[in-house]
């Protein structure tokens, strides 16, 4: 099969067009004929050096995938309610650049009805990511208010239409007017575009002084002691990027004060059982408000599978809106 190799570790043209042996699915997996690969910040961290795949998984970069099952646990598939030939998308630790893809069957779910296969690559990692990190640790409820830092990044829009679909009130930072547009587009009540106003200033001007009840940050750094400043009595901030950097100065006060809480994490490394219950969750969850149209694919760019240096270096110049995608029919 052809698979997207980093060559050595660098900038984008260190990907490259390969071939390795079609990956066998084992116990609980089944191997997935992929029609398309989204493109997420760790594989660029992995290209790079600094996010090595888990032990056991493949070296291959891409953490999720849409295509076609082609092969697997015929037990591990009747128990989840798959069959040879079902489309389903899928999140994985690795081995995501590829033609054929392994994957845990618990982390697959089926591909919404009228999805082409770019589009339903544009959900497991943004969808997984945002059930965790927002409704699970930052236990987001209706009626509560939601910082989403980065509202135009794949995560970002996500975050927006579940968070709105699910009844919050929303505030995104983008770095432009157009980004912050399209914030508003995919139904955040207020954008603030962060290279021209303080967006610790505006949160509370636009929450009348009270701060929002969670943040999702993917910066940290700096941005933590004024996501603090800004954030309600009881208000979770939940970090899952260090953009910015990792060290970073808070005031423990205003937390003891505020009875705020800190927690942060990571999916990749995380077990198939926990994952599992992500999927569960999202299945019941999201599926619905997708099919009802209130969760909709934002995808930026497509890429040919063999151009994929070309789709890390718009990740990096950060002028997309929503998800990268790669594409396997011209490879």
């Amino acid at each position: 099969m052809k698979v997207i190799e980093i060559t050595s570790f660098g900038g984008p043209d260190v990907l490259r067009l390969g071939a390795r042996p079609v990956p066998v699915a084992g116990t609980g997996e089944v191997c997935i004929r992929v029609g398309a690969s989204g493109v997420n910040r760790p594989d660029v961290l992995q290209r790079a050096g600094h996010y090595p795949a888990p032990a056991g998984a493949s070296d291959i970069p891409g953490l999720e995938v849409a295509g076609t099952v082609v092969s697997g646990d015929a037990d591990a598939l009747q128990r989840v309610g798959f069959k040879l030939g079902d489309r389903v998308c899928a999140l994985v630790a690795g081995g995501g650049y590829a033609e054929y893809c392994v994957a845990p069957v618990a982390q697959c779910l089926p591909v919404p009805d009228g999805w082409s296969d770019i589009e339903a690559a544009s959900l497991p990692e943004t969808v997984f990511t945002v059930w965790s990190n927002v409704f699970d640790r930052g236990a987001l409820k209706s009626g509560e208010a939601l910082l989403v830092q980065g509202g135009s990044s794949g995560i970002g829009v996500t975050a927006i239409q579940l968070a709105k679909a699910r009844g919050a009130t929303v505030i995104a930072t983008a770095g432009s007017d157009d980004k912050c547009a399209a914030c508003m587009a995919l139904g955040a009540d207020h954008a603030i575009n962060y290279k021209t106003h303080n967006f610790q200033t505006e949160v509370l001007r636009l929450t009348d002084g009270r701060g929002v009840d969670v943040v999702l940050d993917m910066v940290a750094g700096s941005y933590i002691a004024k996501e603090l400043a800004c954030m309600a009595e009881d208000g979770r901030l939940v970090i899952i990027g260090v953009q910015g950097g990792v060290q970073s100065e808070i005031n423990a006060g205003l937390v003891l004060r505020r009875r705020l809480t800190i927690t942060g994490s990571t999916l990749r490394a995380r077990p198939v059982a926990f994952k599992e219950a992500i999927a569960q969750a999202c299945l019941k969850q999201v599926w619905p408000l997708i099919a009802a149209g209130r969760i909709k694919p934002v995808v930026h760019s497509v890429f040919a599978a063999e151009d994929a240096s070309r789709a890390h270096a718009l990740m990096e110049s950060n002028l997309h809106i929503g998800k990268i995608v790669l594409t396997w029919e011209t490879a």
